[in-house]
């Protein structure tokens, strides 16, 4: 099987970023966004969908974090659809609802081609960290349409900002890992129209 892998560089004014990504790797991770709340997410979506991320951000944190985080989602997507290729053979569907602690989250994906992006996370405090909580919405909207996926994200139960940040990332990662994984069965693409 040939390696499903990406290398995605974009540079604006208000960021630049190089990303690696390994689809069929083993959950290594070497994250600098400038972000410490962001870089343990991201390290939580490698570590817990076995997949192999090397990122590098450099943004204009002197304004906030918005530029950072989005763009970081951009590229990642980008990834993510240029590492799964002609999608041929995969299950093309994931889900899981992950528990950390008192919170609880569901996650949904659909490796379609088609960007939708539901989401329903409520956090109490208004930052983790250096982070703002408003833009772990604003990752996986990016994310999702970059990478032409269909992406829900539902909180079931949670009161702790982080815990529920953390098991949102989780669950994406597994319910990616799931969708972008093989299946013998599936010849081609796993579509009645005969493409994804």
């Amino acid at each position: 099987m040939n390696k499903r892998l990406a290398k995605i560089s974009r540079k604006t004014k208000e960021t630049d970023i190089t990303c690696e990504l390994l689809l069929d790797g083993t959950g290594k991770s070497e994250i600098n966004t400038g972000i410490g709340f962001f870089d343990h997410m991201l390290e939580c979506f490698a570590k817990h969908g076995f997949f192999d991320l090397y990122l590098s951000c450099s943004g204009d944190l002197e304004t906030d974090t918005h530029h950072s985080v989005e763009d970081t989602g951009i590229v990642l997507g980008e990834a993510v659809a240029e590492a799964l290729g002609d999608k041929k053979g995969i299950r093309r569907y994931g889900s899981f609802i992950l528990p950390m602690d008192e919170a609880l989250v569901l996650c949904a994906v659909d490796l379609c081609g088609r960007p939708y992006f539901n989401y329903n996370l409520t956090f109490p405090e208004e930052r983790c960290g250096d982070m703002e909580m408003c833009m772990v919405r604003e990752f996986f909207y990016a994310l999702s349409y970059s990478s032409m996926m269909n992406l829900h994200l539902k909180q079931l139960d949670g009161l702790n900002s982080h815990h529920i940040a953390e098991a949102a990332f989780k669950a994406f990662a597994k319910s990616l890992d799931t969708a972008s994984g093989f299946d013998e069965r599936i010849e081609d693409v796993l579509s009645t129209k005969g493409a994804l």
